[in-house]
């Protein structure tokens, strides 16, 4: 199946976070805040896909107030946070939405991301994503994740 087919069942966009949204730094101010830089354009390919009818959610490993914040200004009501079992969680919203998961996009780019990758229709990896992922994914971005440049340049 070419990549056109793949895309065109999608209805529901699934994302992880740190690696794929971020550039997968996360840094700690002196009272422990968690920072994290969130590149423009990705909310904005966010709010484009929301406005074209189509629904978009977060499913990360790790759980902090800023994804959050992030989700709550791009108008994401779906989000699941510090998830251990991606994969569970991404069955669940699948059933709970009543989908197929042909009709599921979900971006990633390290090994918890893996299991989601090879069950959707279709699996995205960010251009700096580990070896494993980029292989296994339907589509590897030329972008690194979060970054503002492809993957490799400096």
């Amino acid at each position: 199946m070419d990549l056109i087919d793949r895309c065109r069942p999608i209805e529901l966009l699934l994302s992880d976070v740190d690696g794929v949204l971020t550039d997968g730094g996360v840094i700690f101010d002196n009272q422990g805040i968690e920072i994290k830089g969130f590149h423009i354009r990705d909310g904005l390919g966010v709010k484009i896909w929301q406005r074209a009818g189509r629904h978009f959610g977060l499913v990360t490993g790790r759980a902090s107030h800023i994804v959050q914040l992030r989700a709550v200004e791009l108008g994401i009501d779906l989000v699941r946070q510090g998830i251990e079992d991606k994969l569970a969680a991404v069955k669940q919203i699948i059933s709970e939405r009543r989908l197929r998961p042909e009709q599921v996009c979900f971006v990633g780019d390290d090994l918890p991301d893996l299991p989601v990758l090879r069950y959707v229709g279709l699996g995205a990896a960010v251009g700096d994503g580990s070896e494993d992922v980029q292989s296994s994914a339907h589509y590897v971005t030329k972008s690194a994740g979060g970054a503002r440049r492809p993957a490799g340049s400096n």
